[in-house]
């Protein structure tokens, strides 16, 4: 199954949405005719199963810059392990509200956002701590931006899923997991409006990976990243 969701994936990267057939897959991946196919029969499904692949290597792919391991475990639901650690462990750490006066504490004890007196926290939560909320979200966008075929495959399928509303179903879905921590990680750094915040926030990186990547824009250096996210988190957070 992987196989076929990686060929698909790379084919939408450079191909388009029109080079992404049952056939050209099984020929990209060097499997047997009919192979795509007895996966998933129809277009509709071949283009869910590459979405959600898409959604597991990305998730898998920011776990690191968030200081969450790929295979935790967390509690049953949709996607990978690395999906799933990705959500739970942000809106279980992060989603418990702005940060008033002294932090809430996980766990262990350590404060999490900007608490007083509590160890020093790791991941997200030592990421806060020390108030470098734009560096973090700086290492999110260039593991985006670095891996141009994964970015280029998931424009293809938003575009599709404009025309698709069963595809746009499932592509809000998988949007969803990476917008709610957002919502969560600002409300922990004290936004008085996490949810119109959180959403600032994600369009401002789409832009940003929309300019660079398929735009006239150039490739941001990490430093460029840093720099932007710190003046757009400083006015918003201010």
């Amino acid at each position: 199954m992987d196989a076929v969701a990686e060929a698909a994936i790379t084919l939408l990267a450079e191909r388009g949405m029109r080079g992404l057939t049952h056939r050209a897959v099984d020929e990209f991946a060097g499997l047997p005719p009919g192979s795509t196919s007895n996966l998933a029969r129809t277009r509709a499904a071949l283009l869910e199963l590459t979405l959600q692949r898409l959604t597991e290597l990305e998730a898998a792919a920011l776990a690191p810059a968030m200081g969450l391991p790929g295979e935790r475990t967390a509690a049953p639901g949709a996607g990978s392990p690395a999906e799933r650690a990705l959500t739970s462990s942000l809106t279980a750490t992060l989603g418990k509200g702005p940060a008033a006066g002294p932090g809430p504490t996980d766990d262990e004890g350590a404060g999490v956002a900007g608490g007083e007196g509590g160890a020093r926290g790791s991941g997200v939560a030592e990421l806060l701590e020390w108030g470098d909320l734009a560096g973090l979200m700086a290492e999110l966008l260039w593991v985006q931006l670095a891996d141009r075929r994964r970015t280029l495959a998931r424009y293809e399928l938003a575009l599709e899923a404009t025309r698709r509303p069963e595809l746009r179903e499932i592509y809000d879905m998988a949007g969803a997991r990476f917008r709610d921590p957002a919502v969560a990680l600002l409300a922990a750094a004290g936004s008085r409006d996490p949810v119109r915040h959180g959403r600032q926030l994600v369009a401002y990186g789409e832009g940003v990976m929309f300019d660079a990547i398929a735009g006239a824009g150039v490739m941001p250096s990490i430093e460029d990243l840093r720099a932007g996210l710190s003046e757009f988190l400083s006015g918003m957070l201010s």
